[in-house]
C-alpha cells in the first residue's frame, strides 16, 4: 500500500497568510487545493514537501462573477462546481465541458480549476511507484539523468494532459499570479513550457489567483477528447478549436471566420498551439476544403511518444480525425451570435 509521507499541514485564510507561510517554507513548502494531483505523486515519492499550504480555505481564490465583459474564475472552484455554474454553462460552455471530461465525479468534487491547469506532466515511466521507477533506473524527471522516452535526449517528454488548459489557450484567457514580488498577469499561451520537467512559467512561490474569460463576443469553441476508458481516463489527445466569426452588416447570422485557434492536448509538454491550423480557416465558412485543410496542418506538428497509452502512429492519425470532428461540430453549432 502506496503511503504519505509525514509532512506539516497549513490551512491560511488569506493570499497573504499563503504566502508567508511559504516564505518561512521556502523551497520544502509546496502548494496544494483540492490534493487530486499532488497527493498521489507524493505517494509515489514524485514531490516531496515537508510544508503543505493548502488554498482552499483561502476566499479569495474562489467565486466566479461575470467582470468587464469577461469572467473572472477563482483556481480553488471544483471542477464539479464549474461544470455546473450557469455563467460559465451559458457563456464558456466549452470550459464547463472540459471541465466535466477530467477524471470521476469524486474527484471532480475535490479537484479544482487551478489544479487542473497546474497539472503535473505525465509519462508511462515517470507515473509509477518509487520501487518500480528504482528498479529500471530513474528517470530525468525525478532523481535520475535518462528520459526514458528518448533517451538519447537533452530533455524530458512527459506530456501535459490537463483537460482545461487547451481550452484556455483557445480562448485567450488570462490568468493573475501573485507572488512576493506583487501581482501579474500572464495570457494562457504564455504560463506553459514545453519541457516536461520545467512546464510551467509560475514561479513556485506564486499563486494562480484568477482566471480571466475573454468577453463572449462573437465567438465559439469546442473541445474533442480521447482516451482509453470513456469514464475517466487522461487524455491521450485533446482538441480545443475556437474560431472568431465575421459578423454580417446588419444581420446577426454569422459570416466567415476572422480568427481561429487549434490547440493540442496530449502531444506534447504543454498545450499545443498549431498557428497553421488556425490561419487556414481564416476567410472560410468551415468548408469541407478548409477543416481538411486545418486537420491537415495540426496533424503534421503532432508527435505523440511512448509516454501514454495507445499505438504512436495510430495516435498521431487521430490528431487529423479529431480536429476534424472539432471543426465538424463548430460548423454544425453555427449560429446567431449571443447577445
Amino acid at each position: 500500500m502506496l503511503r504519505l509521507p509525514s509532512f506539516t499541514y497549513l490551512q491560511p485564510k488569506t493570499l497573504k497568510e499563503a504566502l508567508a507561510m511559504k516564505a518561512d517554507a521556502g523551497p520544502d513548502g509546496m502548494y496544494v487545493a483540492g490534493g487530486t494531483d499532488l497527493y498521489p505523486n507524493m505517494k509515489r515519492r514524485h514531490q516531496e514537501p515537508r510544508t503543505v499550504i493548502s488554498l482552499i480555505g483561502v476566499r479569495e481564490l474562489t467565486g466566479c462573477e461575470m467582470r468587464d465583459g469577461g469572467c473572472a474564475v477563482g483556481p480553488c472552484m471544483t471542477l464539479s462546481d464549474l461544470c455546473s455554474r450557469p455563467t460559465i454553462r451559458q457563456h464558456y460552455d466549452t470550459v464547463a465541458l472540459a471541465a466535466g471530461l477530467v477524471s470521476t465525479p469524486l474527484l471532480r468534487n475535490m479537484g479544482t480549476l487551478g489544479g487542473n491547469l497546474c497539472l503535473d506532466t505525465r509519462c508511462n515511466y515517470y507515473n509509477q511507484t518509487y520501487e518500480w521507477r528504482k528498479a529500471i533506473d530513474f528517470c530525468m524527471k525525478k532523481d535520475g539523468h535518462i528520459c526514458w522516452v528518448a533517451p538519447s535526449s537533452p530533455r524530458c517528454w512527459a506530456v501535459s494532459s490537463s483537460d482545461v488548459a487547451p481550452v484556455m489557450v483557445a480562448l485567450g484567457a488570462e490568468y493573475v499570479l501573485v507572488g512576493p514580488g506583487g501581482e501579474r498577469v500572464v495570457p494562457a499561451a504564455r504560463f506553459y513550457h514545453n519541457d516536461g520537467i520545467n512546464y510551467l512559467t509560475k514561479q513556485p512561490d506564486e499563486i494562480l489567483a484568477t482566471v480571466r474569460l475573454p468577453a463572449p463576443d462573437g465567438w465559439d469553441a469546442v473541445y474533442h477528447k480521447l482516451r482509453r476508458r470513456g469514464s475517466f481516463d487522461f487524455p491521450v489527445l485533446g482538441v480545443a478549436a475556437w474560431v472568431k466569426w465575421e459578423q454580417g452588416a446588419g444581420s446577426r447570422e454569422r459570416g466567415q471566420v476572422v480568427e481561429a485557434r487549434i490547440v493540442l492536448g496530449g502531444v506534447a509538454s504543454w498545450p499545443q498551439e498549431v498557428p497553421e491550423a488556425g490561419a487556414v480557416l481564416v476567410g472560410t465558412d468551415l468548408s469541407d476544403e478548409g477543416v481538411a485543410a486545418a486537420a491537415d496542418a495540426a496533424y503534421r506538428p503532432a508527435k505523440p511518444l511512448d509516454n501514454t497509452d495507445f499505438d504512436l502512429s495510430w495516435r498521431k492519425q487521430m490528431t487529423r480525425v479529431y480536429v476534424t470532428r472539432a471543426l465538424t461540430e463548430l460548423r454544425q453549432r453555427r449560429r446567431p451570435a449571443r447577445k
